[in-house]
């Protein structure tokens, strides 16, 4: 474990955002599924993006790393004879939501025993939307205790209605979005409202519209998926945009955190990613930027409460916390029951660091009540990470309204999406030095 001593300093200065982990997932599977050398260009390297290419490999995709247009980037180039391996197959989706439930149905493709394996809470995230179906199918399938990790698939998934809870997880939607076109026969996919998280259907579906897939949209909650459809790369390159759910750190940061500026760099202002919403959200709060191309610069600002539904962002909400503890007046975070489920229950777990540095919040099923506290924070604390991506990064944002050091255990998580974070922290002028 990683701890680290943070102490509160003036920021100032620019951090090249990473690429989008979501747009990545779906560009790799994509291209990896196109079955010629498509070459992914602009890829900030995570664990969760190793793990989504282990799974592509399991399925018999050849990966190659190639040289990347953009600094610090990687690319790699994807390969595929449109065969699937022989044999039983198993992966490790290490602790990735998104490359366990996108590859389920497509490892049920196979006809022969696929094996999905994981760590820490991906092990008992829900799959049972899934076990519905293959249930419904009479497919064969063998889980842990619980339904629990790791699961065995025997395939073949068949042509015909598909039905899905809107409320547990976009990541089943664009799961069977992935699989149903390479089907031999047509297929429907009927979504339960409410849908939440709607925007991160939208990226998939651009994202298999760039490849070539036809997917009739009847409306939010119906979709005709139609079979024998072949992915096709629409060029030897194709780029990963900007990723706004880690660019919502720097914008927080900025904000908060005393200093002149900070400007995050390659982002798209157009993008369908659903946590461009921070920018909407954080001006409601009263924060000010300049947006000049894919350049977003933000001032210091005086932050004030409001009320904010995260049914489509939910990534957002550890960082919005930090943003609503220093603001003043009270903020309602609402809609973020499913925040209990990811890498750790996100909800829990910024009740209690935010409280251990003299935040004023409340926890509920939902959500979260916060008081702001526009003097700052007290801090002179030692807060945990969860084993959370999110949470360490949120912690050390918070860290720069205290008064006091923050000590941070278990700041090594942010290599699950964010491996470069320490040292753009320390190139705005953070200070964080690492103890063990």
């Amino acid at each position: 474990m990683t701890i680290y001593k943070i102490t509160p300093q003036f920021i100032n200065g620019s951090v090249l955002v990473p690429s989008s982990k979501s747009m990545g997932h779906r560009m790799c599977i994509c291209a990896g599924l196109s079955g010629r050398n498509c070459i992914v260009d602009n890829i900030a390297i995570s664990k969760d993006i190793e793990a989504t290419n282990r799974c592509l490999e399991g399925l018999g995709v050849t990966i190659t790393e190639v040289a990347s247009r953009h600094e610090g980037r990687t690319a790699f180039q994807f390969y595929w004879l449109h065969k699937f391996s022989l044999g039983p197959v198993t992966v490790d989706c290490g602790e990735s939501g998104s490359t366990l439930r996108f590859f389920i149905p497509l490892g049920a493709l196979c006809n022969r025993p696929f094996t999905f394996k994981g760590q820490g809470k991906l092990v008992s995230r829900p799959l049972q939307p899934y076990y519905d179906i293959f249930d419904k199918q009479e497919l064969r399938y063998y889980t842990a205790e619980n339904g629990q990790l790791p699961l065995t698939v025997y395939g073949r998934l068949k042509p015909g209605a598909y039905v899905l809870p809107g409320d547990v997880s976009s990541q089943f939607v664009s799961g069977l979005l992935f699989a149903l076109p390479l089907l031999p026969d047509d297929s429907t996919l009927k979504i339960l409202p409410p849908l939440e998280s709607s925007s991160y259907i939208e990226l998939t579906l651009s994202s298999l519209q760039m490849f070539g897939i036809n997917i009739e949209r009847k409306n939010r909650f119906y979709y005709k998926i139609y079979g024998k459809q072949t992915y096709r790369a629409p060029s030897e390159r194709v780029q990963v945009e900007g990723d706004w759910s880690q660019a919502a750190f720097w914008l927080v940061a900025g904000t908060i955190g005393s200093g002149e500026k900070v400007r995050c760099k390659g982002l798209n202002r157009d993008s369908l990613q659903g946590d461009r919403a921070i920018l909407t959200i954080l001006r409601r709060m009263g924060a000010k930027f300049i947006v000049r191309k894919d350049m977003i610069t933000v001032l210091p600002a005086r932050l004030h409460g409001c009320e904010i539904d995260a049914s489509d962002c939910p990534d957002l909400v550890p960082v919005l916390s930090v943003a609503a503890a220093v603001a003043e007046g009270t903020t309602h975070i609402i809609h973020a029951g499913r925040l209990r489920i990811k890498e750790c229950d996100r909800l829990a777990a910024m009740h209690s660091e935010l409280t251990k540095l003299g935040a004023d919040i409340t926890e509920e099923p939902e959500g979260l009540l916060i008081k702001g506290k526009p003097e700052g924070l007290k801090g002179g604390a030692v807060v945990d990470a969860w084993n959370d991506h999110r949470i360490a990064m949120s912690m050390a944002v918070a860290a720069l309204a205290c008064k006091e050091p923050v000590t941070l255990t278990g700041g090594e998580s942010v290599s699950k999406s964010y491996p470069e974070f320490w040292n753009d922290y320390a190139s705005v002028g953070g200070k964080a030095e690492e103890l063990r």
